[in-house]
């Protein structure tokens, strides 16, 4: 959607929902990853995967086809329902097939090939779009998802908790949801109607309300959908902070980093998307090197490493301009890819390392939760703060000077993390 902002006034005839398109992917994919444990206790990993891919290729057919915007929006949720439980469950698996002192190479070939598609994805989503318009993005899936399905009939295990079944959280999962769609609807709202008007307050209340009923339903619950008791490891709280953080500037920066120079310097949806190649094949080959270095180092040194070059990347990035060349501002976004694909097979091994094995698929869920909510808050944030910027900054040059506020944002947000990483420990068990 990042290709689609600038040009919406072009060919996406709701332009006004963009946001809601956004969220709405954004809320659905947070709160479904938490699903993940009890679909694949209950149905088993190889019937969770071909349903969850089913049901993605149906919404991508549904976004293509789309005829106004409660549809479009209605694509965009189920795919990220869908998304968010294809995350957790592939973490799943192959911490299931690795022993413990392989499990950092097992995420780096994982992370590698998942990587790989985002960084030719952006280019070939702006030569869609360019060529036929916004719905060829949501067909770009459909031939991956086609050859997912027999490969994952035939190779996922298919078994089940042999244990009572367990109810699923219904109530955990509507409170969850609903709180989620408050908090990312907050900033929009404070921005356009007054941080101090009676809908912003409202929001706040409702947000807060839902969120605090969330945490004591799961207190109650025998089987909640976030086991929240997993927060009593210290290893695991920093292992989250930090996922948070990581989001964050991975959405962040791919929100923001196309928008700006399709705005400021004036590129096509496809040059934009070309920006991001060689940075993405980067995120690639540093995820695959830093699997085999997770195996061999403390996670906290290799996490705090990878943090300091995505800090470094973002205070480059927040004093670039519309002059800045392609190569430069390629140089700059391949630092801080480098680093994410640093952090991002350390911080799995050493959040779930921390924990009993019987955890697994609830901390595989948790970490990629904090991830996903972390870019969900952060490109609202980041969406929000630009729009004030672009306003506050109405001199000539002030585009640029509200995209500086924004790269210095999430800057300032690794920076931070550094702290936390160095709290994640290697073998620990609680």
């Amino acid at each position: 959607m990042c290709f689609v902002a600038p040009l919406a006034h072009g060919g996406l005839p709701w332009a006004s929902s963009l946001q809601w398109v956004a969220t709405g992917f954004l809320a659905a994919t947070t709160t479904s990853m938490l699903a993940t444990a009890w679909l694949v206790d209950t149905f088993g990993q190889r019937r969770t995967f071909v349903a969850t891919m089913v049901l993605f290729l149906a919404a991508s057919l549904l976004g293509a086809a789309s005829w106004n915007t409660e549809s479009l929006i209605a694509a965009r949720v189920l795919q990220g329902a869908t998304a968010g439980v294809m995350q957790p469950l592939s973490m799943i698996a192959l911490f299931e097939v690795f022993p413990l002192e392989e499990r950092g190479r097992a995420m780096g070939l994982f992370g590698f090939g998942v990587v790989l598609a985002p960084a030719v994805g952006p280019a070939a989503g702006g030569l869609l779009m360019e060529a036929f318009g916004w719905r060829a993005i949501f067909l770009l899936s459909v031939p991956f998802c086609v050859a997912a399905l027999p490969l994952g009939w035939r190779w996922l295990s298919d078994v089940r908790s042999t244990g009572p079944r367990q109810r699923f959280d219904w109530t955990g999962a509507a409170l969850l949801s609903l709180a989620l769609v408050a908090v990312l609807n907050f900033p929009v709202v404070g921005h356009r109607a007054g941080w101090l008007s009676t809908a912003a307050l409202t929001d706040a209340v409702l947000a807060l309300g839902l969120a605090t009923g969330f945490v004591a339903w799961e207190f109650r619950v025998a089987a909640p959908l976030f086991a929240l008791r997993l927060f009593a490891s210290r290893g695991f709280r920093a292992a989250c902070l930090v996922a948070f953080a990581y989001g964050l500037g991975l959405f962040g920066t791919t929100y923001l980093v196309p928008v700006f120079v399709q705005d400021v310097a004036g590129y096509t949806p496809a040059r934009a998307g070309n920006l991001l190649v060689v940075p993405g094949l980067a995120l690639a080959v540093a995820i695959a090197l830093a699997g085999r270095l997770t195996d061999r180092a403390p996670p906290r040194f290799v996490v705090g490493g990878g943090l300091a070059c995505f800090a470094v990347s973002s205070l480059l990035l927040a004093f670039a301009t519309g002059t800045t060349t392609f190569w430069l501002l390629a140089l700059w976004l391949t630092i801080g890819r480098a680093g994410l694909g640093l952090i991002i097979p350390a911080l799995n091994v050493g959040a779930v390392e921390t924990l009993p094995a019987e955890y697994l698929g609830h901390a595989s869920a948790a970490v990629n939760f904090a991830r996903q909510l972390g870019g969900a808050v952060g490109v609202n944030l980041l969406a929000v703060l630009l729009e004030w910027g672009l306003g506050f900054h109405d001199e000539s040059g002030g585009a640029t000077l509200a995209f500086r506020d924004c790269f210095l944002v999430v800057t300032i947000a690794f920076a931070a993390a550094v702290v936390p990483a160095l709290s994640i420990r290697k073998h620990a068990r609680v």
